[in-house]
């Protein structure tokens, strides 16, 4: 009777498993064509290379994906490497001890703090005290603070899971402290450092709330290489800002389902391209 009790309450559990699954799947699933409905019927090649103009009556994004990408090339060239030498300095030269419980602490915390005080924040600091206004590189400036917590952890993590014999091994062999990191943790711990670093990008992709604050809603396309340069010290709006901003001031929804649409594939690409390179260091430490 035992067993058979304990049997059927495991079905019980297996089938709210499976419930709670289906429904994950149906939401997203959803989403995904609604979305899709509503969204693809504006996007086109014009949409993607134009801006929006009423002289030439068109509507166009192409503006807010240079904006979004200069955000993303500009946080990352920054975020990352410090990110990645703090995970490094926590797990390995660091002595455990108040200090590193005080720095994972305010790390963890960062990480809960909500957007817009970033963007509060980013605002009176990087735009009022430091001059630079309303620009991209305040809302990078902004990013990079919120997505420190990310990769921090993600590559401490990452070395974390690292043997301690391939230290001890490396050690023996007569190797440097900062050659073994280098050449044996480091390649090792790639693939968690780059599903940080891709998870961060995903983050500032989708992030609104903190650069309507610090980055502004320009949406003006550069042209030529000087204006180009030129674009991280002006204010420019990226495609989440743009499908806000389309959606509630302008009440245009086809366009703001339109970006959405962009949006998805955006993420889409992101997670394809995590899994792709974990799998290609995975391969490559294997052998």
């Amino acid at each position: 009777m035992a067993i058979n009790s304990r049997k059927i309450k495991d079905n019980i559990v297996r089938g709210l498993i499976y419930i709670c699954v289906g429904i994950s799947v149906a939401l997203l699933v959803g989403i995904i064509v609604y979305v899709l409905v509503k969204g693809l019927p504006a996007v086109n090649w014009s949409f993607l290379t134009s801006v929006t103009s009423v002289l030439k009556g068109t509507v166009g994004i192409a503006g807010n994906i240079v904006n979004t990408l200069i955000i993303i090339l500009i946080t990352m060239l920054i975020a990352t490497p410090i990110g990645v030498g703090s995970a490094i300095f926590l797990n390995e030269y660091a002595k455990p001890g108040k200090l590193v419980t005080i720095i994972e602490f305010a790390t963890e915390t960062l990480s809960g703090i909500p957007s817009i005080i970033f963007g509060l924040f980013g605002m009176m600091f990087f735009g009022e005290k430091l001059g630079f206004g309303y620009s991209i590189l305040t809302g990078s400036f902004t990013l990079i603070i919120m997505v420190l917590p990310l990769i921090t952890r993600n590559s401490q993590e990452a070395l974390k899971t690292i043997p301690k014999s391939y230290r001890d091994g490396a050690i023996g062999l007569g190797s440097g402290k900062w050659h073994m990191i280098r050449t044996i943790l480091i390649p090792s711990a790639m693939p968690g450092i780059i599903t940080g670093a891709i998870l961060a990008i995903g983050r500032i992709v989708g992030e609104s709330a903190a650069l309507l604050f610090t980055a502004g809603s320009a949406k003006l396309l550069p042209k030529g290489l000087e204006a180009l340069l030129d674009k991280p010290f002006q204010s420019g709006g990226t495609l989440t800002i743009q499908m806000y901003l389309s959606a509630t001031s302008e009440g245009d929804f086809v366009t703001a389902f339109g970006i959405a649409v962009v949006l998805l594939v955006i993420v889409l690409g992101i997670n394809l391209g995590t899994k792709a390179l974990t799998k290609h260091f995975d391969v490559t430490r294997k052998d």
